[in-house]
């Protein structure tokens, strides 16, 4: 008899938030939910500039854990909305550690999926000491080859009808580089222009990031606030390659040694391809791995959201 798939927590309200002051202008939305002083976690969204949903306070058992969530520089309820100054992958991995001072906390479970587990990696790379387990989903290493294949050319072949509509604000002339484009009407002045890249952007990614069509994840989408903050800081990280070097992420993998960890990703992951997944967990063997068959990127798809259950789970310490 197959067990039966795991899916999230009951719904649940955090027991603290409020707003960091982390330099350079930014406040930092953070919220903690769980049990004050049990295990403890923190979870880095995706995007990067996607903010949090009410689901991912939902991954762990909240009689095991105390969870800190937050809202990356710019997106969510952190101001100032959609910035870019001061907005880099190396700013965000010292907000974490920032936030884990405030929380009080030596080292924590570093939980993180799509662009979340490439700042996951980040962080786990610079800071391993402060590391105690790495739960990372729909791997992204950030590569040129990566940018490409989901910007230029590869998923364009999976998705004809939706890569038309990506493809649309922007003159022929200008296609042979969709980033560079884009951004230069993301942060250009004419405010009309700009929310049509951004809503053009963001339903790009919405639907693309599901084995089957998913309304509601379209849906948030295809909302001005969030797309704006969406599309800019995403498109802002990915012209600059996120402030990495090429290949940084799997070339330092092995400073990932002696963290117990779990990589999930589903087989048919459009934005993230599972040969970097792959690549990962041969350079982190150390880590269990799980391939997820008929499961595209998002959380919410069923096969992917039982293994990251599973693993907070026996990382808890609940046994199965």
């Amino acid at each position: 008899m197959s067990e039966e798939l795991r899916g999230f927590y009951p719904p649940i309200e955090p027991y603290a938030s409020g707003h960091l002051d982390v330099g350079d202008g930014h406040l930092v939305y953070w919220e903690r939910v769980g049990t004050p002083g049990a295990k403890s976690a923190v979870f880095l969204h995706g995007g990067p500039g996607g903010g949090l949903s009410t689901d991912h306070r939902r991954l762990f058992d909240p009689a095991l854990y105390d969870v800190l969530l937050f809202d990356q520089r710019g997106c969510g309820r952190s101001t100032p909305h959609a910035e870019l100054e001061a907005n880099t992958t190396w700013h965000l991995v010292a907000d974490i550690e920032r936030l884990r001072e405030m929380a009080g906390v030596e080292k924590w479970l570093v939980f993180g999926g799509s662009w979340g587990s490439t700042l996951a990696l980040a962080y786990a790379e610079t800071h391993p000491g402060r590391v105690t387990e790495l739960v990372v989903r729909g791997i992204y290493t950030l590569t040129r080859a990566e940018l490409e294949w989901y910007y230029q050319f590869g998923v364009s072949e999976m998705f004809p009808d939706k890569w038309e509509r990506f493809l649309a604000p922007i003159p022929e002339a200008e296609r042979g580089d969709m980033m560079a484009a884009y951004r230069k009407r993301l942060v250009g002045s004419d405010p009309k222009a700009q929310i049509e890249a951004a809503l053009a952007w963001s339903l790009w990614e919405g639907e693309t990031i599901t084995l089957l069509p998913a309304p509601e994840i379209a849906k948030q989408h295809g909302e001005d606030a969030f797309a704006l903050a969406f599309a800019r800081i995403e498109n802002h990280y990915f012209v600059h390659a996120g402030w990495l070097e090429e290949g940084q992420l799997l070339r330092d993998a092995g400073k990932l040694h002696g963290i117990p960890g779990v990589i999930v990703h589903g087989r048919y992951d459009m934005p993230c391809p599972a040969k970097y997944a792959w690549a990962l967990h041969k350079a982190w063997p150390e880590a269990e791995f799980h391939l997820i068959e008929g499961a595209g990127h998002a959380v919410s798809e069923p096969g992917i959201l039982d293994r990251l259950i599973r693993a907070t789970d026996r990382f808890g310490g609940k046994s199965s």
